[in-house]
């Protein structure tokens, strides 16, 4: 509740006072000169109230209690309608705002709320855990939303739900591109669902890679160890949960590693990219799926920095002279980040051209900037 004048603290204090004494919760009071009271009741069962009133005019107001059945949740609606209905009797004039946020749910066996990029919690339908297992390297967990279908999390990170096309088709260029015919190299990428768009398209071959920690060198899986926790879809284990659970987004182009126009090797990008320079192999394509544009605004110091430039500076050597680079940016909202990643386009061994593109992916709940970059006259 908030007033539009300032509030008489012990005039609220003394008209909620007899609400909860009537549930018959142990009052604990503490005042502050200049700044407000702070009560709280505490009943038998465990459950708690904390009453907060702020002379400046703000009363709010935490119950926090366990109650696992509809007449617990009852109990505690009934409370909070009291306090409402006591606080508009006595300030009704003067009340300018009165908000109550749903209850959340601590502890239970299916988690709901996962936080979006610039930090803010989503509370997610989820009804049920699909899949959760460990990998060596990550968590992964496949969860069910009624309105998302299946929702693959890495480490905690929303990664792609299978009500999520606008992400793969924003990442492939939103349907303005031709793969006829065409050489791609995804890297990352492991739900399938990119591979599994492009294979529909004809393409000549699509070389999906993995990253295989394994065979990562373990000074270079240190330096980039904070990399992997944030990167997406980085294991064996993320691409046999998918196949199982995230059909919808994948088909069945995850159940072999080859097909007639395409191969997924579980090998790491970095050798993989390194040799295919050597070779002189290019690509039409290349579709970066690793990781998202880091979230630190300190790039000179950032592994995770130092990691996108690397992907970048050997994409842009297996990319043909007329072939086009695409990756995903970050959440919208995240402006410093996004401008730093346009700056680390300038330092790349050859000139680029760049545009982007905004989309809505679905489960993220946010808008996503999509980065399209294609190579300039190399020097």
């Amino acid at each position: 509740v908030s007033f539009n004048l300032a509030a008489d603290c012990n005039a609220v204090l003394k008209a909620l006072q007899p609400i909860f004494q009537e549930q018959g919760m142990t009052e604990t009071v503490h005042n502050w000169e200049d700044h407000g009271y702070l009560a709280t009741y505490i009943k038998k069962n465990g459950s708690f109230a904390n009453l907060r009133i702020h002379p400046h005019g703000l009363v709010l107001v935490d119950l926090q209690s366990y109650n696992d059945h509809m007449k617990g949740r009852e109990e505690v609606d009934q409370l909070l309608n009291k306090v409402e209905e006591r606080m508009k009797e006595l300030f009704h004039g003067n009340i300018k705002r009165v908000k109550r946020l749903p209850a959340i749910l601590r502890g239970g066996v299916i988690d709901r709320y996962w936080p979006t990029a610039d930090g803010r919690l989503v509370e997610y339908d989820i009804d049920e855990v699909v899949y959760d297992e460990d990998s060596p390297f990550q968590n992964i967990k496949i969860l069910h939303s009624k309105q998302f279908g299946n929702i693959l999390i890495l480490s905690g990170d929303v990664n792609l739900a299978e009500s999520d096309l606008a992400y793969t088709q924003a990442i492939m260029g939103s349907g303005k591109e031709d793969y006829t015919g065409k050489e791609v190299l995804i890297l990352g990428g492991g739900d399938g669902g990119i591979l599994y768009e492009i294979v529909k398209l004809k393409p000549k071959m699509v070389t999906m890679v993995e990253i295989s920690f394994d065979k990562w060198p373990i000074t270079d899986f240190h330096i980039f160890q904070p990399v992997f926790s944030a990167a997406s879809n980085i294991d064996q284990m993320v691409i046999d949960g998918c196949k199982k659970y995230m059909r919808k987004t994948c088909g069945d182009v995850l159940d072999n590693l080859k097909g007639e126009c395409y191969q997924v090797l579980i090998e790491d990008c970095i050798p993989v990219l390194k040799r295919y320079a050597k070779e002189g192999r290019m690509f039409d394509y290349v579709i970066n799926d690793l990781t998202a544009v880091p979230i630190s605004t300190s790039p000179e110091e950032d592994s995770t920095w130092e990691f996108l430039r690397l992907i970048l500076d050997l994409s842009m050597k297996v990319l043909k002279q007329d072939g086009k680079y695409f990756t995903q940016g970050n959440c919208i909202n995240l402006t410093d980040a996004l401008t730093l990643y346009e700056e680390q386009l300038s330092r790349l061994y050859c000139p680029v051209e760049f545009s982007k593109e905004t989309v809505c992916v679905p489960s993220y709940m946010e808008l996503y900037p999509y980065r399209l970059k294609k190579t300039g006259e190399r020097v």
